[in-house]
């Protein structure tokens, strides 16, 4: 897999993307499902456009009413080919077109494009600007990825699987080993944002590459919607205040 023909990379542009495709099996037309009165995808444009360090903020999407929104908002769009919206689309082939669309377009490639998932809806600006600095300042990481630590009752050597009807421990000599919470490594979950090097994209690795580097941030921000459980829970966390968008214009979240 290689660059288009005649494009290059402009390795000090870093733009934003956000993938909303118009179907969704668990929520219909998830995207566009309000959290605390507003359309769920308006969160993390109003985190995109505020991003100081991303030239341009994109949504790929196949569905007009998810365009409309977007576009009202300033957000530019382009149209996701149809065998780019199924369900089983892998995110990087919809990255890779949208690279190519945009290098084709205006001659060159961003060298960094970081993945605005419509389902984190407590993306920050800040979060972004920390990981694009993160990566620029790491020359030879693919990515950046924000991260979260793993409650307790979740770590690895407390997961457990079934076999034959029985339950077991997955990691029974290391949760031997670390029987309580202090004596546990650290672990972590993914949080609410990765931003990948279009080049790395083009050796054929996914966004997160080979080599990441971490961001923490806390746990409240890396909630992922799915469910409209947790579409009530989103609510839960707004109306509670335990998030918060400085900067951001209320007009948009």
């Amino acid at each position: 897999m290689t660059l288009p023909a005649g494009i290059t990379i402009d390795d000090d542009q870093a733009i934003g993307l956000i993938p909303a495709r118009g179907g969704s099996k668990s929520i219909p037309l998830k995207n566009l499902a309000p959290v605390a009165g507003r359309p769920m995808i308006t969160y993390v444009m109003a985190a995109g456009l505020k991003a100081a360090t991303l030239s341009r903020v994109y949504c790929s999407t196949d569905h007009p009413a998810i365009a409309q929104v977007c576009r009202e908002g300033g957000v530019e769009v382009l149209d996701r080919p149809a065998h780019l919206g199924e369900d089983d689309t892998p995110v990087i082939a919809v990255v890779r077109q949208v690279l190519e669309t945009v290098a084709q377009r205006d001659g060159r490639m961003p060298g960094l494009v970081a993945l605005l998932q419509p389902t984190s809806p407590f993306l920050l600006a800040e979060h972004i600007n920390a990981c694009v600095q993160a990566l620029r300042q790491q020359p030879a990481a693919d990515s950046s990825q924000t991260i979260t630590p793993v409650f307790h009752n979740a770590h690895a050597f407390n997961q457990r699987v079934v076999e034959g009807g029985l339950v077991r421990f997955r990691f029974p000599e290391e949760r031997a080993a670390a029987y309580n919470k202090q004596r546990k490594p650290k672990h972590y979950v993914f949080g609410n944002l990765v931003v990948t090097r279009s080049r790395a994209i083009f050796e054929g690795k996914d966004c997160f590459g080979a080599v990441s580097v971490p961001v923490e941030i806390s746990r409240v921000y890396s909630l992922d919607v799915d469910t409209a459980e947790d579409l009530d829970y989103a609510d839960y966390i707004v109306a509670s205040g335990k998030v918060s968008f400085p900067g951001q214009s209320r007009q948009m979240i």
